[in-house]
């Protein structure tokens, strides 16, 4: 078998032990361990069938990767050619509906809506927990409380104005080894690729995520332009929790190509994503396709 035709394995019996020979996967040839491995002495099971279960992880690696644009790093702007990857795939996002189904689909004997009331039971067990101050842990991540900004003084008292609460999310030692199977595929520069840099309350003039319903922001960054202005499926969308999309309705007040400022919908308190939709490339060039260009910060609405 030539290189880089998939993966096979080849194995020598010797001396009543199993040896790994080679393994030819896409990256080619690759000459591996031959010290013993199995005993075919084992009763009742096969050499072979421990060899592959050996090799597992090996064999598998690589087999899922992520694909990913690069786009020019915005924070290095006197070096050229410097760029950082955007996975293609990162503005897909599944539920807990989706998880249910795909569980459903694995797993026939299992209703739908059994799954979905064990997981919406879950998502408050952890919210409360996590309300309670306790981190919580499950085979991905590991979610702890968090205060953050400046304290002035030990006895100084939470000002809700300059401190935060949060939750940070650190990866598990399974998540981190399972990412060590993941391959990484670059597609190339990306395009008239647009991002968005800040958003600021201009009725608080905060910029750190807080923004208040029916009064506007002000968006930065490039290519945000909603053009054609009045083309069905464009605009500025706020995305909740629960993946529902809250459009912006008013008229936008500036829609330049490195600048918008839109009203806030009526927003009930909770967790937003950002997302703009456009076709705008350039004064004189719009993409074929709409393209959405998302936020990296949530945005969060808080009544008081």
């Amino acid at each position: 078998m030539k290189a880089g035709t998939g993966p096979a394995i080849y194995l020598d019996k010797r001396k009543g032990a199993w040896r790994q020979i080679l393994l030819v996967n896409a990256n080619g040839w690759r000459v591996s361990d031959t010290a013993p491995l199995f005993s075919s002495s084992r009763r009742g099971a096969s050499p072979l069938r421990y060899f592959i279960s050996y090799l597992r992880k090996e064999i598998m690696a690589k087999e899922t990767y992520w694909k990913v644009w690069l786009t020019p790093n915005r924070l290095t702007k006197d070096i050229e050619n410097d760029f950082v990857a955007e996975v293609s795939t990162a503005g897909s996002t599944i539920h807990n509906k989706d998880i249910a189904a795909r569980v459903v689909a694995e797993r026939s004997e299992l209703r739908l809506e059994t799954i979905m009331s064990i997981l919406t039971a879950r998502d408050e067990i952890v919210r409360k927990s996590l309300l309670q101050g306790t981190a919580v842990q499950d085979g991905c991540v590991r979610m702890s409380p968090r205060v953050s900004g400046a304290w002035l003084g030990a006895s100084r008292a939470f000002d809700p104005k300059v401190h935060k609460l949060g939750v940070d999310a650190s990866l598990t030692a399974d998540m981190r080894a399972a990412l060590e199977t993941v391959g990484v595929e670059v597609l190339g520069e990306k395009e008239g690729a647009g991002y968005i840099a800040l958003v600021t309350d201009i009725a608080t003039g905060r910029t750190d995520g807080a923004i208040t319903p029916d009064e506007d922001i002000l968006i930065t960054g490039d290519k945000i332009k909603i053009a054609p202005e009045d083309e069905s499926g464009l605009g500025v969308f706020f995305v909740d929790e629960s993946g529902v999309e809250h459009p912006v309705t008013h008229k936008i007040t500036e829609n330049l190509p490195k600048k918008l400022i839109v009203r806030v919908p009526a927003l009930a308190a909770g967790s937003y994503t950002l997302k703009i939709i456009t076709r705008f490339s350039s004064a004189k060039t719009l993409v074929q396709d709409p393209r959405a260009i998302t936020y990296a910060l949530p945005l969060a609405v808080v009544v008081e």
